[in-house]
């Protein structure tokens, strides 16, 4: 079921390398450059294994994360060195950024993290300018969406959207899922109930 899965999803992270091919006609298609918002918990295992599946089509990755996370670099720099065994021109990048929203922390306060968290993600998006987003629910995630969001609108540069809600999730969205619901291109579910509730979203069944 899972290997099922990840052929489902494939087609969906190839969309933008069709999309790229549409606007250079007639020249070779350069690599798509990836941005992935990692995040504490099973989050950072859970996007490592989705991106085991991608080929070297993706370069460089650029990987985002709270300044707070003490575990996703290492996961991340250990992933990245098996990767370097597979594909020799794999690169790779870290960035932290302020935490957006803790555990348990209320709405309100939770509004003013996110927009302090904004004001490093906004120029930090900008100097990647990614031609994907791949992202499974860390609240990290919503400032960078968000900042991407905002540069499409102004026409500097369009990222597509790639949000996979965490297999945790059975029943209802993370609150990171509630937002990002209405913006991205690709909302995945990974259960059925997930799929009645919300009709915009894919489901693939497991693929982590």
């Amino acid at each position: 079921m899972e290997l099922v899965a990840l052929l489902f999803l494939l087609p969906l992270l190839l969309v933008p390398l069709a999309f790229l091919a549409r606007r250079r006609r007639g020249r070779r298609t350069p690599p798509l450059k990836l941005l992935v918002v990692a995040g504490s918990g099973g989050h950072t295992t859970e996007i490592l294994r989705l991106l085991s599946c991608l080929s070297e089509s993706y370069s460089p990755i650029h990987y985002i994360f709270a300044d707070s996370d003490k575990m996703s670099e290492a996961k991340i720099r250990s992933f990245e060195q098996k990767r370097a065994e597979t594909f020799s021109n794999s690169k790779f990048t870290l960035d932290r950024i302020p935490r957006s929203r803790e555990v348990r922390q209320s709405w309100t306060s939770s509004v003013v993290t996110t927009l302090y968290s904004m004001l490093y993600s906004l120029p930090l998006t900008y100097k990647l300018k990614p031609d994907l987003i791949l992202c499974n629910g860390p609240g990290t995630c919503v400032p960078v969406c968000i900042s991407a969001l905002l540069l499409g609108l102004l026409g500097i540069k369009r990222a597509i959207i790639v949000y996979v809600e965490s297999i945790c999730r059975v029943e209802t969205l993370s609150l990171s899922g509630k937002i990002l619901y209405y913006f991205s291109d690709y909302f995945i579910v990974q259960w059925p109930d997930l799929k009645e509730k919300y009709p915009k979203s894919v489901y693939l069944g497991r693929i982590v």
